[in-house]
């Protein structure tokens, strides 16, 4: 593409969609001219993801009468990294890094994530050992050269891997951050002597110290590259072939988004993009709520996600680890997955969605999750070859969901296959009758995602019982009550399209690029002035390349990464403006690290880490009030829900939204809609506000 046909694309007119591929299904998102909302839900295909990003976004633009060439943006939020790595998807990797390197991935950091797991098993690297190649040089810790490059050495290695048909490679040499000459003279040997490969040099990827953590940013990276050209690749030529002329943008891991090139050259900074979206959707509901503090509860078809957003502001960390069961940005656990050092939404994920498969294990202990139906089978209620029984299938037998359609009609429900696949793989086998299966079934679910819950509050030092909920995805606004019972959390806001929430999120990102920079010493012993020399040489770097993607620079942020002396792991703490802004800076650490960790090492001296920089391009308009919303399917007046043993079956009034008032009403409710089912169980009560949110006060 020329520069003249990306600067057109750049500019953002007419209609946006929004589209968030998840496992089960995908959800789009359209904000027409007029500044109307559309939605849409479809099953993710099996074969070619984006089957279901043109069919659903091209019946979405019909029914709203928008011209496919009236589209002027399009987002995107999609599972297909994280699905890559979790499932060895991308090809085969080889790796260059500095002798007596070679086994960092094995290494790693010498941790488990659970000490009394005798059955953990450490993931298979990305990169075979046999494929991770050795080559003679050394950059000391000051920058200096200890051993030359062994260019031919590294020509060898080329021509093996050229021989081998290993044609992508990640390049990670021992304090390359500090001299970068030696990676930078292998990436002209691999330009001139294999043309034809994809490579990443750990230097464009994470300009940081720690050998292991940016081994492995580095390595994923050059793995997602090939598999990110190709499937973004194919929904730009299919945009392109159904009159969708708009220019594709993705959303990163830390809320912003980024061009479709940019996404290519650096896939690891959106491997969490879709989670991301729902988050900062839920940030918006907060604002709305006038809410400071509320805690992002997203439970889809695959997975459920939590995240706490605090004051106001969108919870970000500076790794993320990508793991089967959960996945998390603790700072206490670690080791269990791939390791990623890029910016990110703070958010912990667990293997527990609407299709979670349950089963009865060896031992007689019934477990749901993390093994997933998917969009095809799906649950054994969908009627399309499973028999395995899933959360839905529990909510369907339990009479929280409709037992007729879901999905306005367009998902039938078979409520008979869904008795009999919990009758017959977890009501036998356990000895129990199908209803107390079922609820079993519900209950694990709700424990296995408190587990996220507790990993971004209580194992931060936060209250749970001092935030809000915001329930969104599929399922989430299901489980939502009932989850926020156990934790003692106060009160949930369910919002409008709360079921494609995360779609809705796209809308309202903004471009972003950021960048860091290993800058290690002592804060004391650093003039103020040289620190913001590097800083604002980051933050212009950074600028540029936004805005040779033709975009405006609305606001830059500064952090520094601080430490205290010794310590391995640090806090970003922002960098503002004023005569007192490092006194400000030593202050906010000290109270983010007593909050963190529990106590302040105040006596000890702060050291900086790195340098981080942020720039965003111009902000939308993220408070939307005009819906054009799709029907639910029929529902019955009354139907009989299961609310424990205690209750018993209930008969619950089935009403829409704008039934409630401003006046409480008490549960049991059941209000179905398009997107999701909102569950009021006994004991609570629901209002609605002007904006149309739901909010029920739980009674714990």
């Amino acid at each position: 593409m020329t520069t003249n046909e990306q600067s057109a694309r750049n500019a953002p007119a007419g209609a946006t969609l929004g589209v968030d591929i998840g496992g089960t299904f995908t959800d789009v998102a359209l904000l027409d001219p007029s500044g109307r909302l559309w939605e849409h839900k479809i099953s993710t295909s099996t074969g070619s993801e984006a089957d279901a990003f043109i069919q659903g976004s091209l019946e979405l633009l019909e029914r709203a009468g928008v011209a496919p060439g009236d589209v002027g943006e399009v987002i995107h939020a999609s599972t297909i990294a994280t699905n890559a790595i979790l499932e060895h998807k991308g090809p085969e990797v080889g790796l260059i890094t500095t002798e007596g390197f070679r086994d960092v991935l094995e290494i790693a950091r010498i941790r488990t994530p659970s000490l009394y797991d005798l059955e953990w098993q450490k993931p298979a690297a990305l990169v075979k050992r046999r494929n991770r190649r050795e080559v003679r040089e050394r950059i000391g810790a000051d920058g200096g050269v200890v051993a030359e490059l062994d260019e031919q050495g590294v020509l060898e290695v080329i021509r093996e891997f050229k021989e081998t048909g290993i044609d992508t490679i990640a390049v990670c040499l021992i304090n390359s951050p500090i001299n970068d000459a030696h990676e930078r003279r292998i990436g002209e040997l691999l330009e001139t002597e294999f043309p034809e490969c994809t490579f990443s040099l750990s230097i464009d990827v994470l300009r940081e110290l720690k050998e292991y953590e940016r081994t492995s940013t580095t390595v994923i990276n050059a793995y997602l590259r090939p598999v990110l050209r190709r499937y973004l690749g194919n929904i730009r030529q299919r945009l392109d072939e159904a009159g969708i002329q708009a220019p594709l943008r993705v959303m990163r891991s830390d809320g912003g988004m980024m061009s479709d090139t940019a996404a290519q050259q650096r896939p690891m900074t959106g491997v969490i993009s879709g989670p991301a979206a729902g988050v900062l959707a839920a940030e918006v509901v907060a604002q709305r709520a006038e809410v400071r503090d509320v805690l992002a509860f997203d439970m889809g078809g695959t997975t459920a996600k939590a995240a706490l957003v605090e004051d106001g502001r969108l919870p970000r960390t500076n790794e993320y680890e990508v793991r089967a069961g959960i996945s998390t940005p603790s700072r206490f656990i670690k080791a269990g997955g791939y390791l990623l050092m890029v910016p990110a939404v703070d958010i912990a994920e667990v293997g527990n969605g609407a299709g979670s498969i349950a089963r009865v294990d060896a031992g007689g202990a019934l477990r749901v999750g993390p093994e997933s139906a998917g969009a095809v089978p799906g649950p054994a209620c969908y009627g399309r070859g499973g028999e395995q029984p899933t959360i839905t299938d529990a909510n369907v037998v339990l009479g929280r969901l409709n037992s007729g359609a879901l999905v306005g009609g367009a998902l039938e429900i078979d409520a008979d296959r869904a008795y009999r696949a919990i009758e017959e793989r977890v009501a036998r086998p356990l000895g129990i009758d199908v209803i107390e299966a079922a609820w079993g079934i519900h209950h694990v679910a709700n424990s296995n995602m408190m587990r996220a819950i507790r990993s971004v509050t209580v194992e931060r030092g936060r209250d749970p019982r001092a935030v809000s909920l915001v329930a969104f995805g599929g399922s989430g606004p299901v489980h939502a009550v009932d989850v926020a019972a156990s934790m003692h959390i106060p009160k949930v806001i369910v919002p409008r399209l709360s079921g494609l929430l995360s779609a809705v999120g796209l809308l309202s990102s903004r471009m972003e690029k950021s960048d860091s920079r290993a800058f290690v010493r002592l804060l004391d012993d650093t003039a103020e002035p040289e620190l913001r020399e590097a800083l604002a040489s980051l933050a212009a770097e950074c600028a540029d390349g936004l805005r040779a993607e033709g975009h405006e620079i609305e606001e830059t942020e500064l952090l520094l990464d601080l430490r205290f002396s010794g310590q391995e792991n640090h806090l970003s703490i922002p960098f503002g403006d004023g005569p007192d802004a490092l006194d400000r800076v030593v202050e906010e650490f000290d109270a983010e690290y007593a909050r963190t960790y529990g106590s302040s090492l105040n006596d000890e001296p702060i050291e900086i880490a790195n340098l981080r920089v942020i720039v965003r391009g111009p902000e939308r308009e993220r408070q939307l009030s005009d819906f054009a919303l799709a029907d639910p399917a029929e529902s019955e007046g009354t139907r009989r829900s299961y609310f424990g043993p205690e209750l018993g079956f209930m008969d619950t009034p089935v009403i829409r939204r704008e039934d409630l008032g401003a006046t409480p009403t008490a549960g049991p409710l059941l209000i179905d809609e398009y997107d999701t089912t909102v569950v009021v169980p006994p004991r609570a009560q629901a209002t609605i506000t002007e904006q149309s949110d739901i909010h029920i006060e739980v009674n714990s």
